[in-house]
């Protein structure tokens, strides 16, 4: 079993990236392969409304100069899908809205090829705003018809500058018992 994470931060290894880790590390403990896909960089556009994915239903976006025909192959590969996004202006980053829009439409034309994938979402936040972000990724989750685990708090860890979310105890157990549930549900799905 496989688990993709995608950190849509502006910042490589951050505060989102830190965050992600603590939940894949969980979840290699547990046997499950991860790869985290660092966003940072890179500028993918919203979705043009073309849908051509829609003729197509290939699987893929119409648009190939960009890195998101690459995530979704990854993400058909995988059994389990980890979002994360740092908190922009109560929201989430440009880059993870433009997947959602993107991705979104790719898959809904291809029958949901998501469904029945186990999905998660992770904010990091500075102060306010993170309930947006973290319901934003999750109603894509669950439009996509993925099975989402619970954990002991939302998933959200709190911090500004690069680090800070690792004194955020109540933040770091959450990412912790997330990665063990998410095995948990994985397990039980696919073993």
């Amino acid at each position: 079993m496989k688990v993709i994470a995608l950190n849509a931060s502006a910042r490589k290894n951050g505060n989102t990236a830190i965050l992600l880790n603590l939940v894949l590390d969980e979840l290699k403990a547990e046997g499950i392969e991860t790869e985290l896909i660092q966003m940072a960089g890179t500028a993918l556009p919203g979705c043009k409304a073309c849908y051509k994915c829609f003729k197509k239903k290939d699987k893929h976006c119409s648009v190939e100069t960009d890195m998101l025909n690459e995530i979704i192959d990854k993400m058909l590969a995988a059994e389990g899908i980890l979002l994360g996004s740092p908190t922009y202006f109560s929201d989430v980053t440009a880059n993870m809205r433009a997947f959602i829009e993107r991705c979104g439409f790719v898959a809904r034309a291809n029958d949901y090829m998501f469904k029945g994938k186990v999905g998660a979402a992770v904010v990091a936040v500075r102060r306010a705003g993170a309930i947006q972000a973290f319901s934003g990724m999750n109603l894509f989750l669950h439009y996509m018809q993925m099975m989402m685990p619970g954990t002991s708090y939302w998933s959200i860890g709190v911090g500004r500058d690069i680090g800070d979310v690792l004194k955020d105890d109540e933040g770091i157990q959450t990412m912790k018992d997330l990665g063990k549930n998410m095995a948990w549900l994985m397990k039980k799905v696919y073993a």
